[in-house]
C-alpha cells in the first residue's frame, strides 16, 4: 500500500472521531508510543485555534499532527518538565502529537504532514519531544531537520527534546 491516494489537509471537526480513534490505537496500553491522550474538548479546541493536519485514506484517519502553544498546555504535567529542563520562548510553538497508523508507517507520510504544516504555518519555531525508547520517532524527525535542544525525565522515562523551523 502506497500514500499515493492519501490527502492531507488541514482538520476539521468532522476529523475529531479519527483522530480519536486513531490516537487510541497508539496508546502505550495498545502497544503505541503517544505519551498523552488528549481529550475531544481538547481536540476541538486544537483544531479551532491553530491548524491541525490530518491524513486520510478514503474517509479513515491515518495519520495527524498538532500543534500547540505552550499557554494552551500550561497545566499539562510532560510539558511542565520539558519547560523545566527547556524554557520557550513566546515565538516557539509545540509540536505534537503526531501519530501515523501502523499501516502506513515507514512511507514518508510524516514527512507529508510535516511538510502541509510548514506551507501552512511558515517559519514557525516547534519544540517537541519524544520518549528516548522511541528511536523510530527520532530518526524520522532528525530527517525532517530537527535538532536536539535538551532532555527531561518524566514518569519513569527519558525525553528527548527537539526544535526546528518550518
Amino acid at each position: 500500500m502506497t500514500t499515493d491516494h492519501i490527502g492531507i489537509c488541514r482538520a476539521t471537526l468532522a476529523d475529531i472521531d479519527g483522530i480519536l480513534a486513531l490516537q487510541d490505537a497508539n496508546q502505550p496500553e495498545n502497544g503505541g508510543r503517544l505519551s498523552a491522550r488528549l481529550p475531544r474538548a481538547a481536540i476541538k479546541s486544537m483544531i479551532s485555534i491553530m491548524p491541525v493536519i490530518v491524513a486520510r485514506r478514503a474517509e479513515t484517519v491515518v495519520g495527524f499532527l498538532m500543534i500547540s502553544s505552550a499557554r494552551m498546555n500550561a497545566g499539562v504535567p510532560i510539558i511542565k518538565a520539558m519547560q523545566a529542563r527547556y524554557p520557550m520562548t513566546s515565538d516557539e510553538i509545540i509540536y505534537g502529537p503526531i501519530c501515523v497508523s501502523a499501516e502506513e508507517r515507514g512511507r514518508g507520510l510524516a514527512a507529508r504532514l510535516y511538510a502541509e504544516l510548514g506551507r501552512l504555518q511558515p517559519g514557525l519555531r516547534f519544540v517537541l519531544f519524544i520518549r528516548r525508547d522511541n528511536e523510530a520517532s527520532i530518526k524520522a524527525h532528525i530527517k525532517l531537520g530537527m535538532h536536539e535542544m535538551g532532555e527531561f525525565d518524566f514518569d519513569g522515562a527519558s525525553h528527548l527534546i527537539l526544535s526546528h523551523t518550518a
